[in-house]
Protein backbone atom coordinates (compact mmCIF):
# COMPACT_ATOMS: atom_id res chain seq x y z
CA UNK A 1 0.00 0.00 0.00
CA UNK A 2 1.21 3.12 -1.28
CA UNK A 3 -0.18 6.47 0.91
CA UNK A 4 2.21 9.32 0.99
CA UNK A 5 1.64 11.82 4.00
CA UNK A 6 3.32 14.92 2.75
CA UNK A 7 6.17 15.78 5.10
CA UNK A 8 7.02 19.05 6.77
CA UNK A 9 9.40 19.52 3.98
CA UNK A 10 6.96 19.55 1.36
CA UNK A 11 5.38 22.72 0.08
CA UNK A 12 2.48 21.51 0.04
CA UNK A 13 2.58 21.39 3.50
CA UNK A 14 3.94 24.13 4.59
CA UNK A 15 3.32 27.93 5.38
CA UNK A 16 4.73 30.25 2.50
CA UNK A 17 7.13 32.80 3.72
CA UNK A 18 5.11 35.49 5.21
CA UNK A 19 6.08 39.52 4.63
CA UNK A 20 3.99 40.29 8.14
CA UNK A 21 2.78 37.98 10.39
CA UNK A 22 -1.26 39.03 10.52
CA UNK A 23 -2.21 39.72 13.74
CA UNK A 24 -6.07 40.84 15.38
CA UNK A 25 -5.55 43.12 18.67
CA UNK A 26 -7.89 43.81 21.15
CA UNK A 27 -8.10 47.39 21.85
CA UNK A 28 -11.13 47.60 24.41
CA UNK A 29 -10.59 49.91 26.93
CA UNK A 30 -6.76 50.31 26.37
CA UNK A 31 -5.32 53.62 25.95
CA UNK A 32 -3.49 54.07 22.30
CA UNK A 33 -1.19 57.65 21.38
CA UNK A 34 -2.05 59.57 18.37
CA UNK A 35 0.12 62.26 17.34
CA UNK A 36 -0.63 64.71 14.13
CA UNK A 37 -3.51 66.19 12.76
CA UNK A 38 -3.44 65.74 9.28
CA UNK A 39 -6.04 63.35 7.59
CA UNK A 40 -4.55 60.22 7.41
CA UNK A 41 -4.36 60.68 10.84
CA UNK A 42 -7.57 61.37 12.12
CA UNK A 43 -8.53 58.13 9.85
CA UNK A 44 -6.04 56.22 12.21
CA UNK A 45 -7.95 57.60 15.36
CA UNK A 46 -10.98 56.62 14.32
CA UNK A 47 -9.98 53.26 13.23
CA UNK A 48 -8.95 52.94 16.56
CA UNK A 49 -12.02 54.70 18.61
CA UNK A 50 -13.86 52.03 16.44
CA UNK A 51 -12.09 48.83 18.33
CA UNK A 52 -13.06 50.32 21.53
CA UNK A 53 -9.80 52.19 22.48
CA UNK A 54 -9.35 55.84 24.50
CA UNK A 55 -7.42 57.73 21.78
CA UNK A 56 -5.32 60.40 23.24
CA UNK A 57 -4.64 62.92 20.14
CA UNK A 58 -1.30 65.07 20.90
CA UNK A 59 -1.06 67.75 17.66
CA UNK A 60 -1.15 71.20 17.86
CA UNK A 61 -3.47 72.07 14.67
CA UNK A 62 -5.88 69.76 13.45
CA UNK A 63 -7.44 69.12 9.70
CA UNK A 64 -11.13 69.83 8.93
CA UNK A 65 -11.42 66.17 8.70
CA UNK A 66 -10.09 65.37 12.12
CA UNK A 67 -12.34 68.71 13.98
CA UNK A 68 -15.20 67.67 12.32
CA UNK A 69 -15.10 63.38 13.86
CA UNK A 70 -14.04 65.25 16.86
CA UNK A 71 -16.64 67.54 17.13
CA UNK A 72 -19.19 64.72 15.22
CA UNK A 73 -17.93 61.40 17.49
CA UNK A 74 -20.19 58.19 16.07
CA UNK A 75 -22.70 56.91 18.64
CA UNK A 76 -21.23 53.31 18.39
CA UNK A 77 -17.54 54.53 19.52
CA UNK A 78 -17.49 53.22 22.98
CA UNK A 79 -14.20 54.71 23.89
CA UNK A 80 -13.17 58.61 23.82
CA UNK A 81 -11.24 61.19 21.24
CA UNK A 82 -9.67 63.30 23.45
CA UNK A 83 -7.14 66.20 21.79
CA UNK A 84 -4.24 67.61 23.43
CA UNK A 85 -3.47 70.61 21.50
CA UNK A 86 0.00 70.29 22.26
CA UNK A 87 3.00 68.28 21.01
CA UNK A 88 3.53 64.87 22.33
CA UNK A 89 6.27 64.44 25.27
CA UNK A 90 8.25 60.73 26.55
CA UNK A 91 5.86 60.77 29.82
CA UNK A 92 3.03 60.19 27.35
CA UNK A 93 4.11 57.18 26.33
CA UNK A 94 2.88 55.67 29.81
CA UNK A 95 0.55 53.32 29.75
CA UNK A 96 -0.48 53.01 25.83
CA UNK A 97 -0.94 49.85 24.15
CA UNK A 98 0.46 51.49 20.69
CA UNK A 99 1.34 54.61 19.50
CA UNK A 100 0.76 56.21 15.80
CA UNK A 101 1.90 59.11 14.33
CA UNK A 102 2.03 60.61 11.17
CA UNK A 103 5.21 63.04 10.93
CA UNK A 104 6.45 65.42 8.28
CA UNK A 105 10.14 64.26 7.79
CA UNK A 106 12.34 61.40 8.90
CA UNK A 107 13.95 63.29 11.40
CA UNK A 108 10.54 63.69 13.43
CA UNK A 109 9.84 60.22 12.33
CA UNK A 110 12.61 58.87 13.83
CA UNK A 111 12.42 60.60 17.06
CA UNK A 112 8.98 59.34 17.63
CA UNK A 113 9.76 55.90 16.85
CA UNK A 114 12.84 55.55 19.49
CA UNK A 115 10.67 57.51 22.19
CA UNK A 116 8.17 54.40 22.01
CA UNK A 117 11.01 51.79 20.98
CA UNK A 118 12.49 53.15 24.49
CA UNK A 119 8.93 53.07 26.03
CA UNK A 120 8.12 49.99 24.51
CA UNK A 121 4.99 50.31 22.83
CA UNK A 122 4.56 49.00 19.82
CA UNK A 123 4.69 51.63 16.93
CA UNK A 124 3.31 53.25 13.42
CA UNK A 125 4.75 56.03 11.74
CA UNK A 126 1.98 56.22 8.82
CA UNK A 127 3.54 56.10 5.59
CA UNK A 128 7.07 55.07 6.73
CA UNK A 129 7.77 51.72 6.73
CA UNK A 130 11.48 52.02 7.95
CA UNK A 131 9.60 53.76 11.41
CA UNK A 132 6.93 50.52 11.50
CA UNK A 133 7.08 47.68 14.09
CA UNK A 134 3.43 46.89 12.92
CA UNK A 135 0.91 48.28 9.83
CA UNK A 136 -2.46 48.58 9.09
CA UNK A 137 -4.12 46.67 5.94
CA UNK A 138 -6.99 47.58 4.14
CA UNK A 139 -10.48 46.11 6.17
CA UNK A 140 -13.40 43.88 4.87
CA UNK A 141 -16.16 44.97 7.88
CA UNK A 142 -18.22 42.75 8.37
CA UNK A 143 -17.71 42.81 12.31
CA UNK A 144 -17.22 40.43 14.36
CA UNK A 145 -16.17 39.57 10.50
CA UNK A 146 -13.35 41.13 10.10
CA UNK A 147 -11.11 40.88 7.00
CA UNK A 148 -7.56 42.50 6.54
CA UNK A 149 -5.76 42.72 3.24
CA UNK A 150 -1.32 43.66 3.36
CA UNK A 151 1.05 43.96 0.55
CA UNK A 152 3.44 44.46 3.01
CA UNK A 153 3.42 48.68 1.66
CA UNK A 154 4.52 47.48 -1.62
CA UNK A 155 1.46 48.57 -3.39
CA UNK A 156 -1.40 50.13 -1.57
CA UNK A 157 -3.37 49.90 -4.80
CA UNK A 158 -3.72 46.56 -5.13
CA UNK A 159 -4.45 45.86 -1.45
CA UNK A 160 -7.56 48.59 -2.05
CA UNK A 161 -8.52 46.27 -5.30
CA UNK A 162 -8.50 42.96 -3.49
CA UNK A 163 -10.86 44.48 -0.95
CA UNK A 164 -13.54 45.30 -3.10
CA UNK A 165 -13.55 42.16 -4.80
CA UNK A 166 -14.13 40.61 -1.30
CA UNK A 167 -16.35 42.93 -0.41
CA UNK A 168 -18.43 41.60 -3.09
CA UNK A 169 -17.68 37.94 -2.55
CA UNK A 170 -18.90 38.11 0.83
CA UNK A 171 -22.78 38.46 1.62
CA UNK A 172 -24.01 41.75 3.25
CA UNK A 173 -25.88 39.44 5.50
CA UNK A 174 -22.48 38.02 7.25
CA UNK A 175 -22.62 40.09 10.18
CA UNK A 176 -25.82 38.72 11.41
CA UNK A 177 -24.77 35.86 10.75
CA UNK A 178 -21.84 35.68 12.73
CA UNK A 179 -23.84 37.74 15.42
CA UNK A 180 -26.07 34.70 15.24
CA UNK A 181 -23.14 32.05 15.85
CA UNK A 182 -21.57 34.43 18.61
CA UNK A 183 -25.02 33.92 20.41
CA UNK A 184 -25.49 30.43 20.33
CA UNK A 185 -21.99 28.84 20.24
CA UNK A 186 -22.14 27.91 23.82
CA UNK A 187 -25.67 26.33 23.47
CA UNK A 188 -25.17 24.72 20.25
CA UNK A 189 -21.98 23.40 21.78
CA UNK A 190 -23.74 21.43 24.27
CA UNK A 191 -26.09 19.30 22.19
CA UNK A 192 -23.46 17.30 20.56
CA UNK A 193 -20.90 14.97 21.95
CA UNK A 194 -18.14 14.65 19.39
CA UNK A 195 -16.37 17.19 18.00
CA UNK A 196 -16.58 15.36 14.38
CA UNK A 197 -20.41 16.50 15.13
CA UNK A 198 -20.08 19.52 15.91
CA UNK A 199 -17.57 20.73 13.17
CA UNK A 200 -20.56 19.50 10.89
CA UNK A 201 -22.82 21.38 12.19
CA UNK A 202 -20.80 24.31 11.95
CA UNK A 203 -20.10 23.54 8.41
CA UNK A 204 -23.52 23.40 7.47
CA UNK A 205 -24.33 26.99 9.33
CA UNK A 206 -21.42 28.46 7.08
CA UNK A 207 -22.80 27.05 4.08
CA UNK A 208 -26.90 28.45 5.11
CA UNK A 209 -24.51 32.09 5.98
CA UNK A 210 -23.27 32.08 2.09
CA UNK A 211 -25.92 30.67 0.65
CA UNK A 212 -29.32 32.16 2.12
CA UNK A 213 -30.72 34.92 0.74
CA UNK A 214 -33.66 34.37 3.17
CA UNK A 215 -34.54 35.75 6.66
CA UNK A 216 -31.54 35.62 9.36
CA UNK A 217 -33.31 32.79 11.44
CA UNK A 218 -34.22 33.76 15.51
CA UNK A 219 -31.54 31.81 18.16
CA UNK A 220 -34.50 28.94 18.69
CA UNK A 221 -35.09 28.23 14.93
CA UNK A 222 -31.94 27.66 14.55
CA UNK A 223 -31.12 25.84 17.54
CA UNK A 224 -33.52 23.10 16.61
CA UNK A 225 -32.17 22.57 12.97
CA UNK A 226 -29.11 21.63 15.38
CA UNK A 227 -30.73 19.42 17.34
CA UNK A 228 -32.24 17.94 14.00
CA UNK A 229 -28.85 17.49 12.45
CA UNK A 230 -27.54 15.86 15.28
CA UNK A 231 -29.83 13.33 15.32
CA UNK A 232 -29.36 12.23 11.30
CA UNK A 233 -25.86 12.74 11.43
CA UNK A 234 -22.60 12.75 13.63
CA UNK A 235 -20.29 10.56 11.57
CA UNK A 236 -17.71 10.95 9.01
CA UNK A 237 -17.89 11.77 5.21
CA UNK A 238 -16.45 12.32 2.19
CA UNK A 239 -16.45 15.33 -0.35
CA UNK A 240 -15.01 14.27 -3.85
CA UNK A 241 -13.68 17.90 -5.06
CA UNK A 242 -12.21 18.95 -8.02
CA UNK A 243 -9.34 20.70 -8.06
CA UNK A 244 -9.28 21.98 -11.56
CA UNK A 245 -6.41 22.15 -14.04
CA UNK A 246 -3.97 23.86 -11.45
CA UNK A 247 -4.63 27.86 -11.28
CA UNK A 248 -5.76 28.23 -8.16
CA UNK A 249 -8.52 30.66 -9.13
CA UNK A 250 -10.34 28.63 -11.33
CA UNK A 251 -11.55 26.46 -8.03
CA UNK A 252 -15.14 27.16 -7.15
CA UNK A 253 -16.22 29.12 -4.15
CA UNK A 254 -18.11 25.38 -2.64
CA UNK A 255 -14.67 23.57 -3.30
CA UNK A 256 -12.74 26.31 -1.08
CA UNK A 257 -15.43 25.53 1.23
CA UNK A 258 -14.66 21.77 1.74
CA UNK A 259 -11.08 22.32 1.72
CA UNK A 260 -11.56 24.88 4.46
CA UNK A 261 -13.21 22.49 6.40
CA UNK A 262 -11.70 19.17 5.56
CA UNK A 263 -10.18 16.57 8.56
CA UNK A 264 -8.24 15.10 5.96
CA UNK A 265 -7.23 15.82 2.50
CA UNK A 266 -6.34 12.46 0.40
CA UNK A 267 -4.82 14.22 -2.86
CA UNK A 268 -3.57 13.73 -6.47
CA UNK A 269 -0.16 14.10 -7.41
CA UNK A 270 -0.97 16.42 -10.03
CA UNK A 271 -2.46 18.91 -7.62
CA UNK A 272 -1.16 22.28 -7.87
CA UNK A 273 0.49 23.59 -4.74
CA UNK A 274 -1.80 26.80 -5.14
CA UNK A 275 -4.66 25.07 -4.43
CA UNK A 276 -3.68 22.98 -1.42
CA UNK A 277 -2.60 26.52 0.17
CA UNK A 278 -6.41 27.06 -0.05
CA UNK A 279 -6.74 24.03 2.69
CA UNK A 280 -7.54 24.12 6.50
CA UNK A 281 -4.06 24.35 8.20
CA UNK A 282 -5.03 21.79 10.55
CA UNK A 283 -6.04 19.45 7.76
CA UNK A 284 -3.85 16.24 7.15
CA UNK A 285 -2.92 16.12 3.92
CA UNK A 286 -1.95 12.67 2.10
CA UNK A 287 -0.20 11.98 -1.43
CA UNK A 288 -2.47 9.50 -2.99
CA UNK A 289 -1.33 10.33 -6.71
CA UNK A 290 -1.49 7.90 -9.21
CA UNK A 291 0.84 8.56 -12.58
CA UNK A 292 1.55 6.32 -15.17
CA UNK A 293 5.22 5.06 -15.59
CA UNK A 294 5.77 6.08 -12.32
CA UNK A 295 5.23 4.16 -8.11
CA UNK A 296 1.18 5.00 -7.51
CA UNK A 297 -1.14 3.97 -4.79
CA UNK A 298 -3.56 1.51 -5.77
CA UNK A 299 -7.08 2.66 -6.44
CA UNK A 300 -8.25 -0.44 -3.68
CA UNK A 301 -6.43 0.88 -1.07
CA UNK A 302 -7.34 5.01 -1.69
CA UNK A 303 -11.00 3.30 -1.03
CA UNK A 304 -10.13 1.71 1.69
CA UNK A 305 -8.89 4.61 3.58
CA UNK A 306 -11.41 6.86 2.76
CA UNK A 307 -13.80 4.42 4.39
CA UNK A 308 -11.37 3.82 7.30
CA UNK A 309 -11.23 7.59 7.60
CA UNK A 310 -14.74 8.51 7.22
CA UNK A 311 -15.59 5.94 10.17
CA UNK A 312 -13.51 7.41 12.82
CA UNK A 313 -15.65 10.87 11.80
CA UNK A 314 -13.74 12.29 9.95
CA UNK A 315 -14.72 14.83 7.24
CA UNK A 316 -12.32 13.34 3.70
CA UNK A 317 -11.86 15.77 0.83
CA UNK A 318 -10.90 13.55 -1.81
CA UNK A 319 -9.38 15.88 -4.28
CA UNK A 320 -8.79 15.64 -7.73
CA UNK A 321 -7.12 16.84 -10.24
CA UNK A 322 -9.58 18.57 -13.36
CA UNK A 323 -13.53 17.51 -12.37
CA UNK A 324 -13.95 14.36 -10.64
CA UNK A 325 -16.29 12.86 -12.79
CA UNK A 326 -13.83 12.87 -15.97
CA UNK A 327 -11.36 10.28 -15.98
CA UNK A 328 -10.68 10.51 -12.62
CA UNK A 329 -12.34 7.14 -11.15
CA UNK A 330 -15.39 9.04 -9.08
CA UNK A 331 -17.33 6.30 -10.23
CA UNK A 332 -15.38 3.73 -8.62
CA UNK A 333 -15.12 5.34 -5.04
CA UNK A 334 -18.93 6.30 -4.89
CA UNK A 335 -19.82 3.05 -5.39
CA UNK A 336 -17.79 1.89 -2.84
CA UNK A 337 -18.84 4.56 -0.63
CA UNK A 338 -22.07 3.46 -0.94
CA UNK A 339 -21.25 0.02 -0.11
CA UNK A 340 -20.33 1.08 3.37
CA UNK A 341 -23.04 3.79 4.06
CA UNK A 342 -20.79 6.66 3.58
CA UNK A 343 -22.08 9.87 2.95
CA UNK A 344 -20.50 11.23 -0.35
CA UNK A 345 -21.06 14.23 -2.40
CA UNK A 346 -19.60 15.53 -5.12
CA UNK A 347 -18.12 19.04 -6.07
CA UNK A 348 -17.15 19.34 -10.00
CA UNK A 349 -13.82 21.05 -11.40
CA UNK A 350 -13.03 22.80 -14.19
CA UNK A 351 -11.96 19.51 -16.64
CA UNK A 352 -8.98 20.50 -18.43
CA UNK A 353 -10.21 20.26 -21.92
CA UNK A 354 -12.61 23.51 -20.83
CA UNK A 355 -9.41 24.93 -19.88
CA UNK A 356 -6.90 24.19 -22.89
CA UNK A 357 -10.40 25.75 -24.80
CA UNK A 358 -10.16 28.75 -22.34
CA UNK A 359 -6.36 29.18 -22.29
CA UNK A 360 -6.41 29.32 -26.34
CA UNK A 361 -9.88 31.14 -26.84
CA UNK A 362 -11.13 28.62 -28.86
CA UNK A 363 -14.48 26.76 -28.99
CA UNK A 364 -14.50 23.52 -28.86
CA UNK A 365 -17.29 23.15 -31.43
CA UNK A 366 -18.34 25.80 -34.26
CA UNK A 367 -21.27 25.99 -36.27
CA UNK A 368 -19.25 25.41 -39.47
CA UNK A 369 -16.71 22.49 -38.31
CA UNK A 370 -17.80 21.44 -35.24
CA UNK A 371 -20.92 20.01 -33.52
CA UNK A 372 -19.87 17.76 -31.21
CA UNK A 373 -17.19 17.52 -28.62
CA UNK A 374 -15.35 14.38 -27.78
CA UNK A 375 -13.22 13.13 -24.33
CA UNK A 376 -10.91 9.79 -24.46
CA UNK A 377 -8.24 8.35 -22.95
CA UNK A 378 -5.03 8.25 -24.94
CA UNK A 379 -3.92 5.08 -23.14
CA UNK A 380 -5.27 1.76 -22.26
CA UNK A 381 -4.35 0.43 -18.56
CA UNK A 382 -1.61 -1.53 -20.73
CA UNK A 383 0.33 1.35 -21.84
CA UNK A 384 -1.04 0.91 -25.63
CA UNK A 385 -3.91 3.09 -27.72
CA UNK A 386 -7.03 2.19 -26.21
CA UNK A 387 -8.78 -1.26 -27.94
CA UNK A 388 -12.65 -0.89 -26.87
CA UNK A 389 -13.17 2.43 -28.69
CA UNK A 390 -14.72 2.57 -32.21
CA UNK A 391 -11.72 4.49 -33.92
CA UNK A 392 -13.80 4.70 -37.36
CA UNK A 393 -15.97 6.83 -35.37
CA UNK A 394 -13.31 8.89 -33.70
CA UNK A 395 -11.85 10.31 -37.14
CA UNK A 396 -15.33 11.69 -37.86
CA UNK A 397 -13.82 15.68 -39.12
CA UNK A 398 -17.28 17.27 -37.57
CA UNK A 399 -16.03 16.51 -33.91
CA UNK A 400 -13.43 17.81 -31.84
CA UNK A 401 -11.55 14.98 -30.11
CA UNK A 402 -9.40 15.74 -26.81
CA UNK A 403 -7.48 13.05 -25.70
CA UNK A 404 -6.32 12.85 -21.93
CA UNK A 405 -3.00 11.16 -20.62
CA UNK A 406 -1.98 10.78 -23.96
CA UNK A 407 1.83 12.23 -24.47
CA UNK A 408 3.67 8.92 -25.19
CA UNK A 409 0.63 7.50 -27.06
CA UNK A 410 0.97 10.70 -29.57
CA UNK A 411 2.15 9.25 -32.98
CA UNK A 412 0.34 6.35 -32.48
CA UNK A 413 -2.77 8.52 -32.34
CA UNK A 414 -2.20 10.57 -35.12
CA UNK A 415 -1.27 7.45 -36.86
CA UNK A 416 -4.31 5.68 -36.16
CA UNK A 417 -6.48 8.67 -36.64
CA UNK A 418 -4.65 9.24 -40.60
CA UNK A 419 -5.23 5.69 -41.43
CA UNK A 420 -9.08 5.99 -40.36
CA UNK A 421 -9.28 8.57 -42.99
CA UNK A 422 -9.15 11.58 -41.02
CA UNK A 423 -6.97 14.61 -43.02
CA UNK A 424 -3.33 14.73 -42.16
CA UNK A 425 -3.36 18.38 -42.32
CA UNK A 426 -6.09 18.52 -39.54
CA UNK A 427 -5.25 20.82 -36.59
CA UNK A 428 -4.07 19.59 -33.92
CA UNK A 429 -3.00 21.35 -30.30
CA UNK A 430 -0.76 19.75 -28.12
CA UNK A 431 -0.42 21.29 -24.30
CA UNK A 432 0.97 20.41 -20.92
CA UNK A 433 0.53 21.79 -17.68
CA UNK A 434 -2.41 24.00 -18.78
CA UNK A 435 -3.23 27.16 -16.39
CA UNK A 436 0.10 27.01 -14.87
CA UNK A 437 2.96 29.08 -14.96
CA UNK A 438 4.97 25.98 -16.84
CA UNK A 439 2.45 25.58 -19.25
CA UNK A 440 3.38 25.04 -22.81
CA UNK A 441 1.44 25.01 -26.34
CA UNK A 442 2.37 23.07 -29.68
CA UNK A 443 0.11 24.40 -33.14
CA UNK A 444 0.38 21.80 -35.66
CA UNK A 445 -1.54 19.01 -37.86
CA UNK A 446 -1.63 15.20 -37.54
CA UNK A 447 1.01 14.74 -39.67
CA UNK A 448 3.18 16.90 -37.78
CA UNK A 449 2.33 15.81 -34.26
CA UNK A 450 5.06 13.39 -33.45
CA UNK A 451 7.47 16.28 -33.76
CA UNK A 452 4.91 18.25 -31.26
CA UNK A 453 5.18 16.08 -28.62
CA UNK A 454 8.58 15.96 -28.84
CA UNK A 455 8.62 19.79 -28.39
CA UNK A 456 6.06 19.68 -25.18
CA UNK A 457 7.66 16.35 -23.63
CA UNK A 458 6.24 13.33 -22.04
CA UNK A 459 6.79 14.31 -18.37
CA UNK A 460 3.93 16.52 -17.49
CA UNK A 461 0.22 16.05 -17.83
CA UNK A 462 -0.68 16.29 -21.81
CA UNK A 463 -3.94 17.52 -23.35
CA UNK A 464 -4.10 16.29 -27.27
CA UNK A 465 -7.25 18.40 -29.24
CA UNK A 466 -7.79 17.77 -32.88
CA UNK A 467 -10.28 18.95 -35.52
CA UNK A 468 -11.28 22.02 -37.16
CA UNK A 469 -12.66 24.02 -35.25
CA UNK A 470 -8.91 24.37 -33.79
CA UNK A 471 -8.20 26.58 -36.21
CA UNK A 472 -10.37 29.61 -34.99
CA UNK A 473 -8.88 33.05 -33.67
CA UNK A 474 -5.57 32.04 -35.78
CA UNK A 475 -4.47 29.39 -33.72
CA UNK A 476 -3.95 27.69 -36.44
CA UNK A 477 -2.69 28.30 -39.89
CA UNK A 478 -0.12 28.05 -42.31
CA UNK A 479 1.33 30.85 -40.20
CA UNK A 480 1.36 28.85 -36.69
CA UNK A 481 1.74 25.42 -37.88
CA UNK A 482 4.65 23.99 -36.12
CA UNK A 483 4.88 26.72 -33.66
CA UNK A 484 5.32 25.80 -30.12
CA UNK A 485 4.69 28.35 -27.32
CA UNK A 486 5.64 28.21 -23.41
CA UNK A 487 3.73 29.97 -20.59
CA UNK A 488 5.62 33.43 -20.84
CA UNK A 489 4.78 33.94 -24.76
CA UNK A 490 8.10 33.08 -26.34
CA UNK A 491 7.39 31.11 -29.82
CA UNK A 492 9.80 28.52 -31.25
CA UNK A 493 9.19 26.83 -34.82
Amino acid sequence: MKVLETPRNDDRARVAPLAKLPVFWALEGKTVLVTGGSDAAAWKAELLAACGAHVEVYAEELSEAFRTLLDRRPEHFSAKLTHHPTRWTIEDFAGAALAIADCEDDGEAAEFFHAARTAGVPVNVIDKPAYCQFQFGSIVNRSPVVVAISTDGAAPFLAQAIRRKIETMLPRQLKAWAELALSIRGRVGALFDTHAAKRNFWEKFTDMAFESSAAIPSDEEILVAARRFGRVSAGGRVTLVGAGPGDAELLTLKAVRALQSADVILFDDLVSTEVLELARREARRMLVGKRGGRESCRQEDINDMMVKLAKAGKHVVRLKSGDPMIFGRAGEEIAHLDRENIPVDVIPGITAASAMAARLGISLTHRDHSQSVRLITGHSRHGGLPTNINWATVADPHTTTVFYMGGRTAPLIAARLIAEGLKSSTPVVIMSDISRDTQKDWHGTLETAPAGIAKIGYDNPVLIAVGQALAARGAYGEENAGTFKTSNGMEVR
